[in-house]
């Protein structure tokens, strides 16, 4: 009876020893597809003007873009690849400024094995936007 325990102990110990398995290192996110603002329309308004509805014109903006207004995410909406439109509030637009425009491509999670792979977030260039 003891033999026997001491066999199945070890066909135990030896049969999870060796089944193969070891933590494998995640694959680090790669670069994202960087967007770039080409204009705005429009791109100026005079201070206390309202809200209005500002559309950025560019290229490699995703289905997932957010448009930036002083670094602050606006509401946006994906028009195309090469078009965005943010609703800016009259509260941002209240008093004379130079406000900076940027659009960013949120990163994307890894789904392969472990969790690796996916990208990186990547902001645009900056546009300034100027408030009369």
């Amino acid at each position: 009876m003891k033999t026997l325990r001491t066999l199945l102990l070890l066909g135990l110990i030896a049969s999870s020893v060796a089944c193969g398995y070891s933590s494998k290192a995640a694959t680090p996110p790669t670069a994202g597809t960087v967007p770039a603002i080409a204009a705005l329309a429009p791109d100026s308004v005079s201070s206390g003007s309202g809200s209005f509805m500002l559309t950025v014109n560019g290229s490699n903006f995703s289905g997932s873009s957010v448009v930036n207004w002083n670094g602050a995410m606006q509401t946006t909406t994906f028009v195309s690849g090469n078009q965005l439109t943010a609703a800016i509030a009259a509260a941002d637009v209240e008093a004379p400024a130079t406000v900076n425009v940027t659009v960013t491509n949120p990163a994307v999670a890894g789904t392969g094995q472990y969790g690796s792979g996916g990208t990186t977030a990547e902001t645009s260039n900056s546009m300034t936007f100027t408030i009369n």
